[in-house]
């Protein structure tokens, strides 16, 4: 069990949903609709490349570290992934300077390292490390909650200096002449590296704060490794305009290889389906603005956007079994993190922030609850939240050259359609149902479907095949493809909440 999920993610909406609870039902609900139908066409014309990433996360920290230790077979579902440079977020003890408070010439990689070290041997052997915090006594009262203590950023600037050499150059001797470097260095590096976690929230910085912050740090890791590559911001809860008043005051010449955001549906887990559902389409157009927003600044106009955190609820237990979000309210696991309503709200999101432009989507995070794991921390079981990633990866690899193709659909409110064509001519064509039933639904079922997919105008095919992931999908083993014909229209039954992939040879 994961005592503190996120150091996010109080406020991780940028779409922002209610934070007073889902509505209520006054009086019988009415008669459910037992089932849709929908008609969707491919018109064989094409719209661009599609180009989104998958990824996932975790948080080193003294509540996880031991995952690997208690799971070691664990590397082998997280390798299956394929997963784009696993981001490493280090908080609390997983901050190796100076942890909880002892001094500053104390380091300590034990927590940090105990994750760190199995992830940079797995999926594409590049994390992204995001120096998520500084050490405590870099802060006023030498507490990480606080402001910084000097806001010109050089004591942070050789903290993280001195990550680069530890993992990157051979290492590094302390005040007390001990020598530490990565156990896996020189055959295992960290080329990607993230300046801080979702300033906008933490530690009353401003946007001008974290341009200064930008501006000191990097240059200071350039000095340790002039290779490395930088994910600026990492933004939350609304502050897309952050990434204006970076794009204008970041020092000409300094890199800026990914700009990065987080996006959750909800922060208090009585909102309902609906309202979950409601906030994808805003994920989409807070892309859109941040991309608008980097453009301010020619030389930033190709920088990718990244999704480096993106799940259900942010909420957590922020101790005595209290909300993070919701002061005073008892915290409630959002099993939708787990359920089959992330079989359709995680492929939406996929598909709506994939053509607004994003090109990485990572889960938070990989070893956790109901909520938020893709496995259980406890068991390193795999949920149904891990089988809809890794189709999602499996359908959609990144860097293919995958082609949107133009379609029609008759229910684009309960249908998110996601159709491509690979280089090599085969087709693959995704269906999200997430048809809510009853509009005070929280982790609902969904409306079953008749879905009638016309795939004539892109010629014969010869083979196809059909996964499908819902409630009846076993967590364990997950799905496997069938053969089903190719010949158009093809009919789909959709057991409520769900996704269906399917492959055209």
């Amino acid at each position: 069990m994961k005592f503190a999920a996120l150091s996010v993610s109080i406020a991780a909406l940028v779409t922002l949903t209610a934070c007073g609870g889902g509505s209520m039902s006054i009086g019988p609900p009415p008669p459910q609709q037992q089932e849709l139908n929908a008609s969707i066409a491919m018109n064989g014309a094409t719209n661009g490349l599609f180009n989104v990433a998958m990824s996932t996360s975790f948080q080193p920290a003294e509540w996880d570290f031991q995952f690997f230790q208690n799971v070691p077979a664990a590397t082998t579902p997280l390798s299956n992934l394929q997963p784009h440079h696993i981001r490493l977020q280090g908080i609390s003890q997983g901050v190796p300077q100076g942890s909880a408070g002892t001094s500053s010439t104390n380091w300590d990689f034990t927590v940090l390292d105990a994750i760190t070290q199995p992830v940079l041997g797995v999926g594409d052997h590049s994390p992204e490390f995001q120096i998520a915090k500084a050490p405590p006594f870099i802060y006023v009262n030498n507490d990480s909650s606080n402001s910084f203590s000097d806001l010109t950023f050089q004591p942070f600037a050789g903290y993280a200096k001195t990550l680069v050499q530890y993992y990157n150059t051979g290492g590094f001797t302390d005040s007390s002449a001990t020598k530490h470097v990565s156990p896996a260095w020189p055959n295992e590096t960290v080329t990607w590296w993230g300046i801080y976690n979702e300033p906008s929230i933490n530690n009353h910085l401003t946007a001008t704060d974290y341009v200064t912050m930008y501006n000191a740090v990097v240059p200071a890791m350039q000095q340790a490794d002039a290779n490395i590559k930088f994910v600026a911001l990492e933004m939350c809860c609304g502050s897309e305009s952050w990434a204006q008043t970076f794009a204008q005051n970041v020092t000409l010449g300094l890199p800026v290889d990914a700009v990065a955001t987080h996006y959750y549906s909800s922060c208090n887990q009585k909102d309902t389906d609906d309202q979950l559902f409601a906030t994808v389409p805003g994920f989409a157009s807070s892309v859109q603005t941040i991309y608008n927003n980097l453009s301010t600044n020619a030389a930033l106009t190709g920088v990718p956007v990244w999704i480096t955190e993106n799940n259900v609820n942010a909420d957590f237990d922020a101790g005595n079994g209290m909300s993070a979000c919701n002061p005073g309210k008892a915290f409630v696991t959002d099993k939708r993190g787990s359920s089959a309503f992330f079989a359709a709200w995680r492929p939406y999101v996929f598909s709506q922030v994939g053509r607004a432009g994003a090109q990485a989507l990572y889960h938070w995070d990989f070893d956790a609850d109901a909520q938020f794991g893709e496995l259980d921390f406890g068991s390193g079981q795999t949920q149904l939240s891990y089988w809809v990633d890794f189709w999602l990866g499996q359908m959609f690899p990144s860097g293919s050259n995958q082609e949107l193709l133009q379609f029609t659909n008759s229910d684009n409110g309960n249908f998110e359609v996601l159709p491509v064509k690979n280089a090599d001519g085969s087709v693959i064509v995704m269906i999200s149902n997430h048809a809510v039933a009853f509009s005070s639904d929280n982790n609902g079922a969904g409306l079953r479907a008749k879905v009638s997919l016309d795939v004539s105008a892109l010629g014969n095919f010869a083979s196809a095949s059909l996964v499908t992931i819902d409630s009846s999908t076993n967590a364990i083993t997950g799905p496997s493809p069938s053969a089903i014909s190719p010949s158009s229209p093809i009919a789909l039954n959709m057991n409520g909440y769900s996704v269906a992939f399917i492959k055209l040879q």
